[in-house]
This record gives C-alpha cells, structure tokens and sequence, in this order.
C-alpha cells in the first residue's frame, strides 16, 4: 500500500507518495514552479486565493500519479501539512467568502495586543499559553470590525489544511493542534476557548467539528475522486500545521527533541511536556501533533522571519545573481569565525515576535573599509541567521526546551556547511539531518491515523540519518565570541 501526503505552503503545493512498507519516496512534485502569488493591497496585508492552493495541488498530484503508476485502489491514506495560522472562511454552500489572510499578514496585531490588555495578560497566558497576538482568532476579529457583509455570512471557519480536506470530502472539520495555533484553545479545560470566542464575540457554530489529529478525519468524496484520479473513500487521517508536520517529519514526538527549518523564514521547534509559556510571548507554545488531555505534548515555536530570504538578497544584491548559492558558501568558509568583526542582523523581513514585535530592519555593524570583502558579509550573514537562533533558544531555555541535539531536513541554509557548524558550534547541540521533507512527514503521519502503522516508531523505523554534525569543541571560545559581539549590537537596537 502507498500514502499520499500534501503540503499546502504559501510558496508553493508539494505532493509526495511513499511505499507504507518502507517508507520510500517513489514520486514527488511541487506547483507552480515559480512562488504562488500573494496579495498585499496594504502596507503588512497578505492574502492568497485558498482556490490557488487546491488548483496547484491537482497539478502536483497528476505529476505523481503520472509518475508512480500506482493504481488508485493502492493509496490507503492521505496526510495534509499547511501553512499555518491561516483564516479561511466559507458559507454553507462550501464557498469561500474572501482570500484568505495568512500566516504573515500583520494587520491584525494591535487587535491581539489589546485584546491581551483587556482579558489580562495572565489570564491568557495561563489559558492559552500565548498572547492572542496576530493569530487567526484576531484575523477573524480585524473581519468581523472591517467586513461585517463578509462576516455576517460566515458558516465556518478553518485553517488552510482544513480547508484542502473540505475540499477532498465535502466535510469541515479540524483539530485541538490546529485551533491552538490559532489560539483558540484553552489548555486548562481542553475545549475551544470561551474566553476568546466571547471576547471577540464570535458565535459558537463557526467552530468545525474537531477530529483526532492522528485519524480517520473523512474520506475522498465520488466526485473529487473522479476529478484528481483517486479512489472513492480513501482515508484523509491526518492533518498538522507546517512546523508541528516538521517536527513529525523527522522524528520530533517526546519531550526534549528539537527540530528545526531554515527556509524563507527560520523555525526552531522543541516538544515539552510542560505546560509552560514565555511571559512575553516571545516563544509561542502550540498543542504538538501527538498532545491529548491526558498527555502533554506542546511544541514551543521559536520564529526568525529574517532567514534564507536575507541569503537570497545577498545573492542578487552584492552577487548580482552571478554566484550560486554553493560558491557563496566557499566565499564564506575563506573567512574566519567571527568574519573579523563584521555582524549582520537578519531582521529585515517584518516584525519579530522574539524581538517583542519590534521591527528594527536588517542592519550591517563594525564594517572595516579596509579589510571586509564580498566573502565576509556572505560569512556574518550566516552567522547572524544562526545567532538569531541562538538568541531566541536563549528565551526558550527558560520554558524548559534545552536543545542538546537538533534535527533538520537536509535542505535551504542546512545545505551550507558554514550553517550547520556555527549553529553546532554556537549552541553546542549535536546537528542531525535527514532526507525528508513536509510532504513525506505527511505521508507518514497519514500511515499512523489510518492504522497502517500501528505506532509513530514503526513508522519511522526506516527515517535514515544523512549526516551528524557534532560542535568543534576548539573552537567553542571564537563561536561565543561571534555571538557576544552580534548580541551586543541587537541590544543597542532594542
């Protein structure tokens, strides 16, 4: 039997199918092939068409059904990774009533703010483990005050994966990890929180039906199996958000395993068993994928926004685009740790909740005309993304995540060396990557909610490990050194 996993990004919709007795990739495809587009009709807006998404996933899955010849009857189940914190609202005929807003839209964050003032800031904290901050129940608040004709018509609410379900099934439903992240979820009495939705004045039967996240959530419905070349009733048994799905991906489950991505944006994402948060939110702890009332299993999300996309401005802007990103790395590994004094700041991609929601912008710092070079801003560059990281792992530490190993995919800024041994050396956590991805840890949690693996671990039995990167214990002092100096300069800026 086979698995299907899909992963709804903002970028772009990956397809994966892998062989359920080992776990093996036997096709795979994105769309479209240059980034989806996203709307910004104002100054920190961002919306995309959810239609986008499902119009590019039928395009993704007929290269994988074209390229595996597996027959239909074959695929036992389908798992769906998202971007998360997206709002989706549809009418009761299943129509989308306005594009949706996503994860980085920004025009909802003096709603949360003041919303965390008026319920109190330790009562939110205590109930949901975050400020209700710019996340999907603030989005529907900033619809509910700015379009009431669109709000008015609202039969339900969802995330982007749930969404793509809807539209694989006809039903709408969604789960406990999912309206935590859209801090809707009260982890004291484990139930949609009453606090939020009658803060916000949000009516009770906008919420879906919520299903296990590992399960049999709905089936593919006749007429979609006719349209994407998929059998009738088969299983739709797992859902997750992008980083959670991460974390799933490479093994992430239990208390004290770390998982991290470096793409666009930089997550680090550890599993605690605590239920615990940062006072000023600068952290954000969700319901992990595998968390239930009688088990704790909250992921803490550290977000840097400021990631790969300050690598690929570097490119074009002082490599005119003439460099790969390989040489950029070898320019890199010709300069010492530290990059003789030259820091720079990655934050140039919007607000960063590590920062407290400031916005300080991309800064250079210690610039010596006579000696740095074109290879010592791509050097200070990677080290300011990793220190970045460092600085935010510091906040988490307090809340109990004390990273001593850390898995990626092998993959974006994991595929530079300079990366992955500074992030080694800095934090003294042993690297460990792998060859999976979104889609594939979709697949697999698809696997697991269906019943086809009767545990997480026989799932995984067959993940294999690329490579391991240990800390340069030698070179421990000039890493610390590096990273004093670059946290010097964040500080005279916050």
């Amino acid at each position: 039997m086979y698995l299907l996993g899909f992963d709804i990004g903002s970028s772009s919709v990956k397809v994966s199918l892998i062989a359920g007795e080992n776990g093996a990739c036997l096709a795979s495809s994105f769309h479209p092939k240059q980034e989806m587009k996203i709307v910004a009709q104002q100054a920190g807006w961002a919306e995309q068409d959810p239609e986008q998404w499902w119009e590019n996933l039928k395009l993704a899955l007929k290269d994988v059904l074209n390229q595996s010849k597996v027959e239909p009857h074959q695929i036992d189940a389908i798992g769906i990774s998202y971007q998360m914190h997206g709002l989706v609202m549809v009418d009761r005929q299943q129509q989308v009533i306005r594009p949706s807003i996503i994860w980085c839209d920004s025009r909802a964050t003096s709603i949360g703010h003041q919303a965390l003032l008026e319920i109190g800031e330790e009562q939110c904290l205590q109930s949901l483990l975050n400020s209700p901050g710019n996340f999907t129940a603030s989005k529907l608040k900033w619809v509910k005050d700015h379009e009431p004709e669109n709000y008015n018509r609202i039969h339900k609410i969802m995330l982007p994966g749930d969404y793509i379900a809807m539209k694989l099934s006809g039903q709408i439903n969604t789960t406990a990890s999912g309206l935590s992240e859209g801090i809707l979820w009260d982890f004291q009495k484990s139930e949609v929180s009453k606090l939020v939705m009658d803060y916000y004045g949000f009516e009770a039967s906008f919420i879906p039906e919520i299903v296990p996240t590992f399960s049999v959530q709905s089936e593919v419905s006749e007429v979609v199996a006719r349209e994407l070349g998929l059998a009738k009733g088969t299983k739709i048994s797992y859902r997750a958000g992008d980083q959670p799905n991460n974390a799933l991906s490479l093994n992430v489950l239990n208390p004290g395993e770390v998982a991290t991505t470096a793409g666009t944006s930089g997550v680090v994402y550890g599993v605690s068993e605590q239920v615990a948060y940062d006072p000023k939110s600068r952290v954000n702890t969700f319901a992990h994928v595998n968390h239930s009332s009688a088990t704790n299993r909250l992921g803490v999300l550290l977000c840097i926004n400021g990631t790969g996309i300050l690598n690929s401005w570097l490119n074009h802007q002082v490599g005119n685009g003439a460099l790969s990103y390989a040489e950029m790395n070898e320019l890199a590994a010709t300069v010492p740790i530290g990059a003789e004094g030259l820091s720079i700041l990655p934050f140039g991609n919007g607000a960063e909740r590590v920062l407290e929601n400031q916005n300080p912008g991309a800064s250079f710092a210690g610039i010596n005309f006579n000696i740095h070079s074109q290879a010592h801003v791509f050097r200070a560059a990677q080290e300011g993304i990793v220190f970045s990281f460092k600085y935010g792992m510091e906040v988490m530490k307090t809340i109990g995540i004390d990273a001593k190993v850390i898995r990626a995919g092998k993959a974006n800024m994991f595929l530079s060396p300079i990366f992955r041994e500074t992030l080694a050396g800095v934090t003294g956590a042993t690297i460990e990557l792998y060859n999976t991805d979104g889609s594939i840890g979709a697949a697999r949690g698809a696997g697991i909610g269906s019943g086809y693996y009767k545990s997480a671990a026989e799932a995984f039995e067959n993940l294999t490990k690329l490579e391991t990167i240990e800390p340069a214990t030698s070179q421990s002092e000039a890493y610390q050194q590096a990273y004093r100096t670059w946290k010097a300069e964040l500080e005279k800026m916050i």
